[in-house]
């Protein structure tokens, strides 16, 4: 008899709405653990990094080393579903505005690599044909360069971070010279360095990337041209070197123009809805593009690539630091674990009454057995712990 009013009390709290806030349920999770090797997993993550390349303006294509995790969070009818990935990556030689795929691109050599992780946030609705990138996040480094010396003592040692020393700013402008002296008729000049790195063989040996623009002035006008500041965009990359052997230079020079494309708007929906319809090998209606054509102040995806120092150039104090937390990615769009709305309404032609739910981006402690995936480069010096 005693535990009657205990049970009348809670039963008219309830009745009420009195009970406390709600709590994350206990169940099991809605993210589905997907297989990093699948072919559906390998086709969104081909998918991603297309998007992350074509938003990027600056620094090198990435490619895909091996998928880390792949999660999928299934929506509500009609809703699609919302994927959470963990990307190994790997800096190619391609620059990001030659707007080649990063299938087209090779890697660089081990002393020259670049490999980090990105992590991002991938929508599709299958039915509507839409595959949009709503957020990601890369980090990167330099592959580290003591073990590099230790394995190759006489390889270039790369300094992509510290481009002050003018010994690299003297090679590009004189292999640029040395370029433009052999052009026809239209001159070059300097939009900046991209990548340095330095060798000892018989005497100093440099070496740089740097982007070019077309110079105002063509080689015949050499002597009457005024030159004036050009704000063209850069029109292709070249790869210089300069070497110093008993006081005699020796400088050369290669250069690759990119494909002339016409302006495309940032978030245009190239970028969201035209896609192969084999992803996951499943008919799909034969629909025109949905999205409507005010969409590119909206698609835009929001997310950023950071470069940091080689794990070797650790700061005081931080010898006894994680190592997990070499690249200490954040991806969260909420932090709420019951989630929250994502705007998705502006990818629709008609209104949206429902709208998908985001969730805090997933630890890996809880991905599939089947991951990480098999990686295309195995060597542990460019896999992310």
């Amino acid at each position: 008899m005693n535990l009657l009013p205990p049970l009348v009390f809670c039963a008219l709290a309830v009745c009420c709405g009195a009970a406390p806030p709600r709590q994350p349920a206990s169940g099991p999770s809605p993210l589905l653990p997907l297989s990093c090797n699948s072919s559906y997993v390998l086709d969104i993550a081909d998918f991603i990094l297309q998007d992350i390349n074509r938003d990027r303006k600056d620094g090198y294509v990435l490619s895909l080393n091996r998928v880390s995790d792949a999660r999928e969070h299934r929506q509500e009818a009609g809703l699609g579903s919302l994927f959470y990935f963990t990307l190994d990556v790997l800096e190619t030689g391609c620059h990001v505005l030659s707007r080649r795929s990063w299938k087209d691109c090779g890697v660089r050599i081990l002393h020259e690599s670049v490999y980090g992780q990105c992590k991002a946030v991938f929508y599709v609705n299958k039915a509507r044909r839409i595959f949009y990138l709503p957020a990601y996040n890369c980090t990167l480094r330099l592959v580290s360069r003591s073990e590099i010396s230790m394995m190759c003592p006489d390889c270039p040692s790369s300094s992509p971070y510290d481009l002050s020393d003018p010994r690299f700013l003297e090679t590009a402008t004189e292999s640029l010279a040395k370029y433009n002296q052999k052009s026809p008729s239209k001159q070059y000049s300097l939009v900046k360095i991209t990548k340095t790195s330095s060798q000892w063989v018989f005497g100093p040996a440099y070496f740089v990337e740097y982007l070019i623009k077309e110079s105002p002035c063509t080689k015949s006008q050499a002597s009457s041209c005024t030159l004036q500041p050009s704000n063209s965009e850069p029109v292709g990359i070249c790869h210089g070197s300069l070497s110093e052997q008993d006081s005699e230079k020796s400088v050369s020079v290669t250069c690759e123009f990119f494909k002339s494309q016409a302006p495309t708007p940032r978030g245009e929906n190239s970028t969201v809805n035209q896609r192969p319809t084999n992803l996951s090998k499943v008919e799909e209606p034969q629909q025109k593009n949905t999205s409507p054509t005010n969409s590119s102040a909206k698609a835009v995806p929001k997310g950023s690539v950071q470069y940091l120092p080689d794990l070797d150039d650790k700061p005081d104090g931080s010898q006894g630091q994680d190592p997990v937390e070499a690249f200490p990615l954040q991806l969260d769009l909420t932090t709420n674990p019951q989630g929250e709305p994502l705007d998705v309404s502006f990818l629709f032609l008609e209104p949206m009454e429902e709208k998908p739910v985001v969730l805090p981006f997933p630890s890996k402690e809880q991905r599939s057995a089947e991951c990480p995936g098999p990686a295309q480069k195995d060597n542990p010096l460019i896999l992310p712990p």
